[in-house]
Formats: C-alpha cells, sequence, structure tokens
C-alpha cells in the first residue's frame, strides 16, 4: 500500500483522495481512525503498511481552540506525535500539514521556510507543536507543509460563506488588516501528491514547505473578488478592522509565506491566488448551489 490518507472526509483530505485515484490509497477519515488514540494509530499504520502517510486530520477551528485548548492539543500536537512515533516504528515517510497560524504575522515580507516560529493563539501554538513533533522524531522522513486560507469544495470556508451572502445581504463587513494567501484545496493536493512521490523516490529533502498560493491580498480584497467573479458591485464588501469583530483568538495580521524550497524538491510553488481563484470558480458556485437544492429536498 503506498498511501495513507488520515482526516480524509475533510475538505482538503476530500480533494486529495481524488488525487490519489491512480495510487494505492487507504482513505480513513475521523470514524475510521481518532488520532488521539496511540494504539489505533499504531494499529492502522502496522496494518496498511503505507509509504507515505499524509495527516490532513486536524482541529481547525480556531476560536473554539481558545475555549477547548486542551481538545485542540490533543488532535493537533498529541494525535500528530502519534502519527510520527507509528512511522518511525514502520519506516513510513510523513507528510505532516501546518498552518501560517505558527507565526505572529508581525513581519511585513513573505516568511521563509526557517523563519522561528511564534504563535499568537491557541490553534498556532498546538500546530506549532505538531511540526516540532515531526521534525524531531523523523528528521530524514518527515515533512510539514504549511497551508493557508484554504477553500474548496466539501468543506466550510470563507469563499463559499461569501458566495451565500452575495446572495442574502445588501453589504457585508470583511476585515481588511489581515493579509494572507487564498490557497485551492485543489490545488494544495495536486502538490501534497508531488511532494508524497519526489519524497518517496529520494528527490525532495525533508524539512518545511510553504504550500500556499503566490501573491497576497486582505480577506477584504478576496471578498472583493469573489463578488467581482459574481457579477456583483464590490463596493458591497466593508472594510472593518479585527479589532471590531472582537474574536476569541488573535489572528496574524501578515502571514504570506515564501516558497523558496521547491527549487529544491524538482517541483514548482503553486500559481498566482486570484488564477487559482477564477480556476475553481465555476465548481465552487455549483457546489455551493447543490447544497442549496440538497437544503430545500431536505426541507421538502
Amino acid at each position: 500500500m503506498s498511501r495513507l490518507v488520515t482526516g480524509a472526509g475533510g475538505m482538503l483530505g476530500r480533494h486529495l483522495v481524488r488525487h490519489c485515484e491512480d495510487e494505492h490509497v487507504v482513505a480513513l477519515d475521523r470514524r475510521d481512525l481518532d488520532i488521539r488514540d496511540a494504539d489505533a494509530v499504531d494499529g492502522a499504520i502496522a496494518h496498511h503498511r503505507p509509504r507515505v502517510v499524509i495527516n490532513c486530520a486536524a482541529w481547525t477551528a480556531t476560536d473554539a481552540a481558545e475555549k477547548d485548548p486542551d481538545l485542540a492539543w490533543r488532535v493537533n500536537a498529541t494525535g500528530t506525535r502519534n502519527l510520527a512515533r507509528a512511522c518511525r516504528r514502520n519506516g513510513a515517510i510523513l507528510l505532516q500539514l501546518s498552518s501560517d497560524y505558527v507565526f505572529s504575522g508581525l513581519s511585513r515580507t513573505p516568511y521563509p521556510e526557517d523563519a522561528p516560529t511564534d504563535p499568537i493563539n491557541t490553534y498556532g501554538r498546538t500546530k506549532a507543536a505538531a511540526e516540532s513533533a515531526v521534525l524531531d522524531m523523523l528528521s530524514d522522513t518527515g515533512y510539514v507543509v504549511r497551508a493557508a486560507w484554504l477553500y474548496g469544495v466539501g468543506g466550510r470556508n470563507f469563499v463559499d460563506t461569501m458566495i451565500g451572502l452575495e446572495r442574502t445581504r445588501e453589504s457585508v463587513r470583511v476585515v481588511n488588516d489581515q493579509t494572507g494567501q487564498p490557497t485551492w484545496a485543489d490545488d494544495l493536493a495536486g502538490l501534497l501528491t508531488r511532494l508524497a512521490g519526489a519524497a518517496e523516490a529520494g528527490t525532495a529533502p525533508p524539512g518545511i514547505y510553504h504550500g500556499t498560493s503566490s501573491g497576497e491580498v486582505s480577506w477584504h480584497g478576496l471578498a472583493q473578488e469573489v463578488f467581482r467573479l459574481l457579477g456583483a458591485d464590490p463596493s458591497r464588501v466593508l472594510p472593518v478592522t479585527s479589532g471590531e469583530f472582537g474574536l476569541p483568538a488573535a489572528r496574524p495580521g501578515y502571514s504570506a509565506l515564501g516558497h523558496g524550497r521547491w527549487d529544491q524538491a524538482g517541483i514548482p510553488p503553486l500559481r498566482h491566488w486570484r488564477s487559482a481563484l477564477h480556476a475553481a470558480f465555476p465548481l465552487l458556485q455549483e457546489a455551493h448551489a447543490q447544497k442549496g437544492r440538497t437544503r430545500e429536498s431536505i426541507g421538502n
């Protein structure tokens, strides 16, 4: 068995499994494998004997993590350590998904892969701990891929939310003081598949990679672009500050990531966020419409 994907029921996991259709892949969602359970993780890895494990299982509810840090820690940090230990015992490569939230956001230029981490919220701290577990326990076979601002089909995300709000609100308020890199989950899934192959072939050095689109934009600018693609007036998106929302978890003000290490792996980095969004948009619109039709059908 070549690939094992954890968290396969999530948005990224679903895109990833589709990209692995030509490979031998075991797709495990949360019901199949709770990565908090060390014995279950050991058993799954020993049974399936994958060459590469790609961990998409994570607690990603940033604000909820502030209210229940123990649960976020058990999933993101302890769960990843369980996987790293099992991979070490069974000689498997581990690709671990991480986040731009491991950084403070005080930079004004894209963070390189070797920049020191300095998270400012619980979610970021749990992901930084997960990174350390992989890099410490799997120095030769551990890969950390930091993602950010993901959107796609099959999960809640900012782009899908904006598509819905454009149809139901005269105006929407979106923060303009957080800058990052919107990334299409399908683009990232393809990148992870290529990295897994390069890791197996021994052509990609282990360590940290940044799996985000190029370019950068604020949440406000991204929302305006969604409105443009819908044929709506982007001025209906009103800029506000993060402080006006008063969310429980602090967010990095700037979290764009650099992509310098992909040259070492012989893999091109992802395209510009705007090009990806334009390519993805028909699929996103159809998925949103399908959700609406499903709700109507259930309601009837």
